[in-house]
């Protein structure tokens, strides 16, 4: 299987990006807790990364987890993301980027609900898009 890469500039992602975007998915940025759409949406359909178009989660995987940012219990293709250690606040998480513009979404958990195997991927809204179900 070839995986192809997303590859842009600085100033490219700068153009394209909104600036909350940018900060999220090219430095790693967090936005604050139950501030923006996807936390509240409630349509179905398809989210993709915000920077490349990546699917990455069915709106059947999200459910509330309290933490104020969406979540899911499930990607669409586990391809789909990269993970990587993440110790940047003092202890060990699991950062989860697009695998393939390695965009910053989110992290993973294994608090997630049972039976669906304990996963949690919290991941901020600006990372996202939907792509809404047809009819």
């Amino acid at each position: 299987m070839t995986v192809y890469r997303v590859v842009r500039s600085d100033e490219e992602w700068r153009r394209m990006l909104t600036p909350l975007q940018y900060e999220v998915l090219r430095r790693k940025a967090t936005e604050p807790r139950f501030s923006k759409e996807h936390y509240h949406n409630i349509h179905d359909g398809t989210y993709v990364c915000a920077g490349c178009g990546n699917p990455l989660f069915s709106s059947s995987t999200r459910y509330d987890s309290g933490s104020g940012w969406p979540s899911f219990f499930r990607l669409i293709d586990p391809v789909a993301v990269k993970t990587l250690l993440d110790h940047e606040l003092g202890y060990e998480r699991i950062e989860v980027q697009c695998a393939l513009c390695g965009g910053h979404l989110g992290h993973v958990f294994d608090d997630g609900p049972l039976p669906t195997g304990g996963m949690r991927y919290c991941i901020n809204s600006a990372s996202l898009d939907l792509i809404p179900d047809d009819g």
